[in-house]
């Protein structure tokens, strides 16, 4: 009945619905659990004093919740990027390349997330400048930008184009 072929994008797709659930489930467990995570922030500073100024607890409070909000939103837009993809003229393959480069962006909230780890034990600065954290940042906006790109030049370029595709009146491909 549905004619749409997801696997070109089935990548992209998972790891951006997987982005969404983290982010959702992080957003539930602040309901459920929030003093467990302040707890957490407050036993390490308090274990690494010198490491840590009175501006600290919040901050790395606010690094938890700087990971739920980007998750969420990040992925809200990598999924409607993902499903732009899908519906381009791109070659199948380069859909498969392009998705699962946009949905890197995923990576970006888990930077906040370790640094909200990662603080409480080496500090905030320490923590901004792990190689876990500039990893996730480097890679997730890097392979995004790339993503981004490639649809881009599809969109507005005609680049990367596949072979023509026949659509019914509801705008669904056909096979044949």
């Amino acid at each position: 009945m549905n004619n749409i072929d997801l696997k070109p994008v089935k990548i992209g797709l998972t790891i951006t619905l997987l982005l969404l659930v983290f982010g959702v489930g992080m957003g539930i467990l602040f309901g459920i659990a929030e003093d467990a995570f302040k707890d957490f922030i407050n036993q390490g500073i308090a274990n690494n004093p010198v490491l840590h100024d009175e501006k600290s607890a919040s901050k790395i409070w606010r690094y938890a919740q700087r990971a739920h909000f980007h998750a969420t939103g990040i992925s809200a837009f990598a999924l409607v990027l993902i499903l732009i993809v899908l519906f381009s003229s791109l070659k199948t393959k380069l859909k498969t390349v392009a998705s699962t480069l946009i949905s890197l962006i995923s990576l970006y909230p888990l930077a906040w997330f370790s640094m909200f780890i990662l603080s409480p034990s080496l500090g905030r600065d320490g923590a901004h400048h792990h190689i876990i954290t500039e990893l996730f940042t480097y890679i997730g906006t890097g392979g995004f930008l790339i993503g981004l790109a490639i649809l881009f030049g599809n969109l507005f370029f005609g680049l990367f184009e596949g072979s023509p595709r026949a659509y019914d009146e509801y705008g669904l491909e056909q096979k044949y």
